[in-house]
């Protein structure tokens, strides 16, 4: 094991980060979720605040949206639209090694999604039978970038990126108005949006940005149209915005704070554990950040080097309250196999393998949002370059949800294609399932077409 000193450290004697030994443990699958860590994050609790808000937002619509960034951000800003000199003002004067950056972080997303374009397919059911999935880009979406410990240009390139590979017609990006910039978004952001060619872009933030995308609003001249789906991360309270009014508009996820999970062995660095899980946990105070290993001597380097780590970064508050909430913990578990368990229990946002072959046994796990692979793959790469996306399911909805991709802005739509002869040969069938459904009329409906097919004459 590599732990950057020399010698075997020992734990430190106050703890920054908790520990969950399941070792000698044979736990069920619900034993297993109910042991883990979790942050604490209520979208039902947050539904009481956000209703009103939306309900404001629909009823007065751009009057409403002045006072809740009044209220919610410290101010009004000169108007909800951005205007385009102010968006291309702030590329203009953007630092250029940030300006590379994000043209970098752009072409390898590109790269990626790209790739994830679906193509309409025809299968031949029968010589005359023909159904073609057909994929359709959604008409309008709506994609909300984050403005509050932190600031999220990445989020644009995430956000936008794939919505214009599937090749989305009309694209609006929402951030919430700054004090400190005139009660525009950050300018880094408006770069950002400028950089990849969006020039719809609002000052309005939290859940009645949501609600704004999901009725629309006008503003004088300036007119939100309504759209078909919101994506992006945020708060709670964004979160919940979106559960009030999905349906009405489609949704990418409920997200809600980030996460990291380390499955590592006795070979890990624990500088590159200890690390990567301040790089997570300096995102929120909520942020969850868990080490999963069967190494005790791993397991006390890693809590040495997180007590050097958060007492020298920028953000020690922030992170120290994340590692030590009960959403984090060091996890010691009796072999990988019992660890591969827990992390495909877990279903991380971010999963990171640092163990011997890790590319083996990265390929047994089976629910992470994205999973990096060995030593020289940290989160952080996901988050800004790696051309991944970082738009990724939180709170174990791993197990069911995928990240945000040019999938996410496309629908399938089945194109059906049947001759004459085709639906009389398999008409009977429908007629009889039909009649088995109690549905007759479904039946009727073929043999106003073939009479011949009625098997009751």
């Amino acid at each position: 094991m590599s732990t950057g000193t020399t010698g075997s450290p020992s734990a430190p004697t106050t703890r920054v980060i908790g520990r969950l030994d399941l070792r000698g443990r044979h736990l069920t699958l619900r034993e297993l979720k109910a042991a883990l860590p979790r942050a604490e994050f209520d979208v039902e609790a947050a539904l009481d605040a956000v209703r009103p808000i939306v309900d404001d937002v629909r009823a007065r619509g751009a009057a409403a949206l002045y006072d809740a960034a009044e209220r919610f951000d410290g101010i009004r800003p000169p108007s909800l639209r951005v205007p385009a000199t102010v968006v291309t003002g702030a590329l203009d004067a953007l630092d250029p090694a940030v300006r590379a950056a994000l043209e970098e972080s752009i072409r390898r997303a590109r790269l990626v999604h790209a790739d994830q374009r679906r193509t309409d397919t025809t299968t031949h059911v029968t010589s005359r039978g023909t159904v073609t999935e057909r994929w359709v880009p959604v008409d309008r979406v709506g994609l909300y970038v984050p403005g509050g410990l932190a600031v999220y240009p990445s989020s644009v390139v995430m956000n936008v990126v794939p919505a214009q590979l599937a090749g989305v017609p009309s694209l609006a990006v929402a951030s919430p108005p700054q004090a400190d910039h005139g009660g525009w978004p950050h300018p880094t952001i408006l770069a950002a949006c400028a950089l990849l060619g969006v020039d719809e872009v609002w000052a309005m933030g939290g859940a009645q940005a949501v609600a704004a995308f999901a009725h629309g609003i006008d503003d004088g001249a300036d007119v939100c149209d309504p759209v078909s789906l919101v994506t992006g991360p945020g708060n709670v309270y964004v979160a919940a915005a979106k559960r009030l009014l999905k349906g009405l508009i489609g949704i990418d996820a409920e997200a809600g704070p980030t996460e990291i999970a380390v499955l590592a062995d006795d070979s890990a660095d624990a500088e590159h554990v200890a690390s990567d899980l301040v790089s997570q946990a300096e995102h929120d105070p909520l942020a969850a950040a868990v080490l999963v290993t069967d190494s005790t001597e791993l397991a006390d380097a890693v809590e040495a080097a997180l007590v050097r780590r958060v007492a020298a970064t920028k953000h020690a508050e922030r992170v120290g309250t994340a590692l030590a909430g009960t959403q984090s913990a060091i996890v010691l578990v009796d072999d990988l196999d019992a660890g591969l368990d827990l992390v495909n229990a877990y279903a991380a946002e971010h999963l990171e393998i640092l163990t011997r072959d890790a590319a083996a046994v990265a390929s047994r796990v089976r629910n992470a949002g994205a999973v990096f692979v060995g030593t020289w793959s940290p989160v952080s790469l996901g988050d800004y370059a790696a051309g991944s996306n970082h738009v990724l399911p939180t709170g174990g909805c791993a197990c069911h949800s995928s990240g945000l991709s040019v999938q996410s802005f496309l629908r399938g739509i089945h194109v059906v294609t049947y001759s004459r002869e085709a639906l009389h040969e398999v008409g009977g069938h429908v007629v009889t399932l039909a009649r088995a459904e109690d549905l007759p009329a479904h039946g009727e409906a073929v043999l106003a077409r073939h009479p011949d097919l009625d098997p009751l004459g």
